[in-house]
């Protein structure tokens, strides 16, 4: 089995799903727009073969980079990309060089929150109102219609990079000053906003069934936690999905992964829990951002990477729910100013009362710079942990944010 992969070098958790490909025995040529001597030596053991392209987000010259290596051979059985911004050129050259995987109409769908809110919306799914807006007069217009609060984001964008909640005349303004949606040329998504919980649901799907599901919550809300540096944030998984108040949601997405057409790919969907009900935020042909399938394989002790490889060259997997599932997340600590990381508290306490449920601790070193909230769950100190109960691992979680003080300045 002879498997192309888009950009295994960059980020560094790409090389979790090429040795995945390389455990079930596939054959892995990677597409890099860095040249070979300069990847990292764990990457290119994995590789087998290798072209180099000046970027990977030209899609003529992935296009010529996947004919060269079907030209030479062997014969190229799949062609993949696991982010979320290499998708829509994946999907093309796949489908210009007879390559089966999923369709390119498939792919735009899960990746245009326009085009994917309007489709689901048209079938019954619930959604938040919204437009398409690319310049400062149409955003003004939906914000008429609709009022406020309003959410603003990029067509094509992924998880909160780039997103505004708006809740006034002023913050429109400078929404639009920083966008440049006053000079037109950009397209964006502008759509009310919907209170309640939030969380996502992610699958691994296989010729359009899902083999491995996953339930977790945000606390708190993403917006909050990427503008406040107050708080410790975090995401837990739910070890306990066959609970009564999870079968709507399950339900649920199911069914916007069958109504999107997804076959054989991971999935991402976000949701909210609110007033109104359950209703959909977004979902992505992927599988979720900071590296959280390391999660996934902590609470299931499955090598999920190694799964998917499987799905993809063979069709299948290897009982993915059999045995007892823990709960586990993803904890952030936010340094307590932007500047150099000065030193630590709680560190040692933390490892006293928590230490067996811990699976990893970043804590980056003394000197090194910060960097801002808004860059996301791992731009600073986090650590995944597990636990046998859903309560008890997000009291750990909890208990974890206020003891560790990640002093900075």
């Amino acid at each position: 089995m002879h498997v192309i992969f888009l950009a295994p070098h960059f980020p560094a958790g790409q090389r979790r799903f090429v040795r995945g490909l390389k455990n079930v025995g596939a054959r892995v040529t990677g597409i890099c727009d860095a040249p070979l001597e300069r990847l990292d030596d764990e990457t290119k053991s994995l590789l087998d073969g290798y072209e180099y392209v000046p970027t990977v987000g030209d899609e003529e010259a992935v296009y010529h980079a996947v004919r060269r290596i079907q030209e030479r051979g062997p014969w190229v059985h799949h062609f993949e990309a696991t982010i979320e911004s290499h998708m829509l050129i994946c999907a093309r050259v796949r489908e210009r060089t007879g390559i089966p995987g999923l369709l390119y109409e498939v792919v735009e769908r899960c990746r245009d929150k326009f085009l994917m809110k309007n489709y689901l919306r048209e079938r019954g799914i619930p959604c938040a109102r919204n437009a398409a807006v690319s310049s400062a007069s149409e955003a003004r217009q939906f914000v008429q219609e609709v009022g406020y609060p309003v959410i603003l984001k990029p067509r094509g964008g992924a998880g909160a990079h780039d997103t505004y909640r708006l809740d006034d005349a002023r913050q429109l303004a400078a929404a639009i000053a920083e966008t440049g949606l006053e000079q037109g040329g950009r397209s964006f998504v502008m759509e009310e906003f919907i209170t309640g919980h939030e969380g996502f649901y992610d699958t691994l799907t296989v010729n359009g069934k899902v083999v491995f599901e996953a339930i977790n919550h945000y606390y708190p809300n993403v917006l909050e936690a990427m503008r406040t540096r107050e708080v410790s944030p975090m995401i837990v998984t739910t070890n306990r999905l066959d609970a009564s108040g999870y079968k709507e949601l399950k339900v649920f997405g199911r069914k916007v992964n069958e109504l999107m057409g997804v076959t054989t790919s991971p999935t991402h969907m976000e949701w909210f829990y609110g007033p109104k009900g359950l209703a959909f935020s977004e979902i992505g042909a992927r599988p979720p951002g900071v590296n959280y399938w390391d999660v996934y394989c902590s609470v299931l002790n499955r090598d999920l990477y190694t799964e998917w490889a499987r799905a993809v060259c063979w069709g299948d997997t290897w009982g993915l729910d059999d045995g007892d599932r823990q709960a586990g997340g993803l904890l952030a600590i936010r340094p307590t100013r932007d500047g150099r990381v000065q030193g630590y508290q709680g560190v040692d306490e933390v490892q006293r009362r928590y230490g067996n449920h811990i699976v990893k601790m970043y804590l980056p070193p003394l000197g090194q710079g910060t960097q801002p909230i808004e860059a996301g769950y791992l731009a600073n100190a986090y650590l995944y942990v597990r636990h046998p109960d859903f309560d008890g691992c997000k009291e750990m979680m909890d208990d974890i944010g206020r003891t560790i003080v990640m002093r900075a300045g």
